[in-house]
């Protein structure tokens, strides 16, 4: 029998990937609570697989050559586990090359861009002292819109990301988009993407992934700690 795979975790869109991968995948998993809010990202243990400090990670106990690995940063362990099950990552080179490039885009663009938006949006209006910055507003709202332009004129053409095929690269991407409401954006300018939302969305393996430990998940604008431990923190 396949040992589990250790994920750490906390259900935040980066932890989703990887829920949504091993649930789509058929993979066995054990699941590893890391509470952001609460600063387990910063203890020894968990430092010795994620040295960035960040959620998700992997420990395969079945990794190459039959040798354990941990694996940090979601975009890798995505790529490593499509490559483990040969799932989810296009049957030809051209096809692969389609996932890599719009895994990338996520990983470069629209995480760092939306989550920017959240920040600036949401959160940091909400600290003590608040930080209301417009500029910061409107640059990280317009940044996010331009990118799901893209992503709605590639949807436009695709059944999904990549092309005619469901991906690593839509498991990247979905868990940013579904959060499009919070990141100030509309839908109405949008409607591959809206139809693209609510394929994925409907998907088995991607209602099981978002639901690990959702109840878990809190309103950062409440948390003053969880703020101090994510925002203010060197």
């Amino acid at each position: 029998m396949t040992a589990p795979i250790d994920l750490y975790y906390w259900p935040t869109p980066n932890g989703w990937k990887i829920s949504i991968a091993l649930e789509e995948m058929g993979l066995p998993y054990a699941v590893h609570l890391i509470n952001i809010g609460k600063g387990d990202q910063f203890a020894p243990d968990f430092l010795k697989i994620a040295p960035n400090n960040r959620m998700p990670a992997i420990i395969d106990a079945d990794g190459p050559d039959g040798a354990p690995i941990s694996i940090f940063e979601s975009g890798a362990i995505l790529q490593y586990l499509a490559r483990k099950t040969g799932q989810f990552c296009g049957e030809t080179q051209r096809q692969r090359i389609a996932v890599d490039q719009w895994l990338m885009w996520q990983m470069g663009g629209l995480g760092p861009m939306a989550g920017q938006a959240h920040h600036f949006l949401k959160y940091a209006p909400a600290m003590d002292p608040p930080h209301d910055l417009p500029y910061a507003k409107e640059r990280y709202r317009n940044e996010t819109a331009r990118l799901y332009g893209v992503l709605d004129r590639q949807l436009a053409e695709n059944e999904f990301v990549a092309g005619d095929f469901f991906s690593i690269a839509d498991m990247a991407i979905w868990p940013w988009a579904s959060l499009w409401d919070g990141q100030q954006q509309t839908l109405d300018d949008k409607p591959h993407m809206a139809r693209w939302l609510d394929v994925v969305a409907a998907r088995p393996g991607v209602s099981a992934g978002r639901a690990v430990a959702a109840d878990k998940r809190a309103n950062l604008q409440d948390d003053k700690q969880a703020q101090e431990l994510l925002f203010k923190r060197k």
